[in-house]
């Protein structure tokens, strides 16, 4: 089995497969930036799929949950996040270990083979995505719902729920020469934005279908963190071309809070994260979204992008337009 490598989170994550059908869903998930490993990497997660099909050994565990077992910082899960994978977590400085075993229940492996969309999301997101998350959780960082990149001579982040349009303005800045940290997850400490690896997800483009009629491609040059110059909350008017204006920090918190809380790719996220922190005793018990969002927004300009009907100007032309009138 190869060890191979990927940056995403801010965390440097280790990959271990002995199952090739999961190896090709994580390869879709890494969009090409798996690397092998060389001998002296220091990742700072580890994920290793086995290929096993034993429960894990429950021996000196205690019953935390339904479906969940601790034992001196370490945790087990059955069935995590309804993925058909069992989980054992085993934290130490400055490394995490996430090990996998393929063993669904029946209810598990019916929704796999009815919703294959949908299960092999659910399975990158947990295999790859969710460990990032909660590592980079444990040393401070919060999950963001956002999209960052450069936009022209900004650095916007952009705020607002699934489906209003971020991450159709961020294909159009990297069709037009920008760069791009996220276009849907992120974490965050208030200054900086490091970017979950993850396809785009857009309509009208040629790649795997995903949900919602969208399409997915793959993001070029993508940075692994960026320090965004402001916050641009997106929303769609009914209006004919869109517009920008300022708005105030308080909006700009809360859009970034709720888009947050309300985006389906992190739905199973929170009970994850939260029974990991009970089990293991490991960072705090909730990650500070409210207070990461505030800093950005208490700290940074913000305002507000009203997508129209015809969208006719790109990100980067209708905040230039912006500071020319400032």
């Amino acid at each position: 089995m190869t060890r191979q490598l990927v940056e995403s989170g801010g965390q440097l994550i280790e990959v271990v497969s002995a199952l090739p059908w999961v190896s090709r869903l994580i390869e879709e998930a890494a969009q090409g930036e798996l690397r092998v490993a060389s001998p002296g990497a220091m990742p700072s997660v580890v994920v290793r799929i086995e290929g096993v099909r034993d429960a894990f050994d429950l021996r000196g565990f205690d019953v935390l949950t339904r479906g969940a077992w601790q034992r001196e910082g370490e945790a087990i899960l059955h069935d995590v996040c309804t993925s058909g994978f069992d989980l054992h977590v085993a934290p130490r400085p400055g490394q995490v270990t996430f090990r996998f075993r393929w063993r669904p229940p029946l209810r598990s492996r019916a929704a796999a083979w009815a919703l294959p969309t949908r299960f092999r999301l659910l399975v990158r997101a947990v295999l790859l995505q969710y460990p990032a998350l909660w590592w980079a959780g444990v040393s401070g960082l919060a999950p963001l719902h956002v999209s960052a990149c450069i936009a022209g001579a900004a650095r916007p982040l952009l705020a607002g729920p699934s489906g209003v349009g971020k991450s159709t303005l961020v294909s159009h800045e990297l069709r037009a020469g920008g760069r791009a940290t996220c276009d849907n997850l992120g974490v965050a400490d208030g200054t900086s934005v490091w970017g979950v690896v993850e396809p785009l997800r857009l309509e009208h483009a040629i790649g795997r279908p995903t949900t919602h009629g969208r399409h997915e491609v793959r993001m070029r040059g993508r940075l692994p963190c960026l320090v965004p110059d402001r916050v641009v909350v997106v929303r769609r008017g009914l209006q004919e071309l869109p517009f920008v204006r300022s708005c105030d920090s308080t909006t700009a918190t809360r859009s970034l809070v709720t888009g947050t809380y309300m985006a389906g790719e992190l739905r199973r996220y929170w009970s994850l994260a939260a029974t990991l922190a009970s089990a293991t005793g490991a960072g705090p018990a909730h990650p500070p979204v409210a207070e990461v969002a505030a800093q950005f927004a208490n700290r940074l300009p913000c305002f507000e992008l009203v997508l129209g009907r015809r969208p006719r100007a790109s990100l980067a032309d209708l905040l230039q337009r912006l500071e020319s009138i400032a």
